[in-house]
């Protein structure tokens, strides 16, 4: 009866070391976590981006990493933040816990990302966010480097930039008010969705219109999923707004676009309206989208770089929608990638090292970080694009012979077109 046992137990514990081995099987992948709202846009952006770098990476035999070759593998994490922030948090938690992935990308919402962020940072994973703006999320590096150096921001540059490009579409929107109906002084209506992050917007607003050589009509403050704006758009025509300065990253930007549309209300629409950034805009507003001008990253027709339409074109014919700038996970995974192949491994205070020495082209242009790991703004860096709603089309505005400074050269993206505004607003001011 001795022999059973004995093989019983040498088989037990062959079995036992081949599971504690197992991990060995994955030891030539790097694990990638993309994490965000993936039952909407900007987290099925994320996970797509991400596909893109992933597959083409992997097809070209993977990332050398010293002697080795190595293969990206993702892992979806769904952080619903824009419902739960307890579900983002948890989300953040299994990625670093049960998937014990290597880096993370991705997250959208400024609450969600902090709350997420400090996790990462517990676990001295580098976190490359691709969707939160607020400043405060990179000044946290400045502020306690040896904690938050894990982090980057890929895109958007910070609200403090975001808020610079879109007074730049202002004023341009109100000089073309003075010369076509001869507005000499446009009064702005500021709009600005119930959230945190647009607090910052709505200050500095009303601090820079004014010096703009425009007027503050009013500030109205609506829900991010406001199905009905009439009341606000009823105080916002008695207040004789000519522009509506709009800070929306949610649903209500359908809801102000599609009323303001069939009211025919005699505005301009510019700002930041992230609905306005989605090929399904114009749908959604049944029809009424025209003449919204927002700020975007990608649009059919416009080069920033050379790696700008390819990626716009590959990312279309592969999922039928234009990339929103959540999509720029892809330019994430490739910094990451470079990074990782620069020196050998995935230790992450090297990796960091190295991340802080990025400087060169990605899809929405040309990539550097501050001290703070935030992006670069400006001419020559990163800029944004103005897109404008017209004919049921996104088209690009913006930058069109564009100076930063007297002394800066002129910008022009190949591909942009004349910045229209509504034939009814003409109709009425036009003297």
């Amino acid at each position: 009866m001795k022999k059973p046992v004995i093989l019983m137990t040498a088989l037990l514990a062959f079995l036992l070391v081949m599971s504690i081995g197992s991990p060995v099987l994955g030891a030539d992948t790097i694990k990638i976590g993309v994490i965000g709202p993936m039952n909407f846009l900007q987290g099925k952006h994320h996970w797509n981006g991400a596909l893109m770098a992933q597959d083409k990476i992997n097809s070209a035999g993977g990332v050398q990493v010293g002697d080795k070759k190595m293969k990206i593998e993702l892992v979806k994490a769904d952080s619903n933040e824009f419902l739960s922030m307890t579900d983002a948090t948890n989300a953040m938690e299994l990625l670093l816990t049960r998937e014990k992935v290597d880096f993370i990308v991705g997250g959208f919402r400024t609450e969600a990302v902090l709350a997420m962020q400090d996790i990462a940072m517990d676990y001295k994973t580098i976190f490359l966010g691709c969707g939160a703006a607020t400043k405060k999320i990179c000044d946290r590096v400045g502020e306690d480097y040896d904690r938050y150096k894990y982090w980057f921001r890929i895109t958007p540059f910070n609200n403090v930039f975001l808020a610079k490009t879109n007074f730049i579409h202002l004023a341009t929107v109100g000089g073309i008010m003075r010369k076509a109906v001869g507005i000499q002084k446009p009064r702005v209506a500021i709009v600005g969705e119930k959230q945190a992050w647009v607090e910052a917007m709505v200050k500095a607003s009303e601090a820079t219109i004014p010096k703009l050589g425009l007027e503050v009509a009013g500030i109205w403050r609506p829900s991010q999923t406001a199905t009905d704006v009439t009341a606000e758009l009823s105080a916002i025509q008695r207040s004789d707004a000519h522009i509506i300065f709009t800070i929306f990253s949610a649903t209500v930007g359908v809801t102000f676009a599609k009323q303001i549309g069939e009211l025919k209300i005699p505005v301009a629409q510019v700002g930041i309206n992230v609905e306005a950034q989605k090929d399904a805009f114009i749908e959604a507003t049944g029809g009424m989208g025209d003449y919204v001008m927002t700020l975007n990253t990608f649009t059919r027709g416009v080069e920033v770089n050379e790696l700008t339409q390819p990626f716009v074109k590959e990312y279309i014919k592969r999922f039928g929608e234009t990339p929103a700038y959540n999509a720029q996970t892809l330019d994430a995974i490739n910094i990451l990638v470079d990074s990782i192949q620069k020196v050998g491994g995935l230790d992450s205070d090297k990796v960091v090292a190295q991340l802080e020495k990025w400087d060169g082209n990605i899809t929405a242009g040309r990539l550097k970080f501050d001290k703070n790991h935030d992006p670069i703004w400006g001419p020559g860096y990163l800029t944004g694009v103005g897109v404008q709603w017209q004919d049921g089309k996104m088209v690009p505005v913006w930058p069109n012979k564009w100076k930063a400074t007297p002394e800066a050269p002129e910008i022009t993206y190949k591909g942009v077109k004349p910045y229209k505004l509504p034939p009814w607003f003409i109709k009425k001011y036009k003297k």
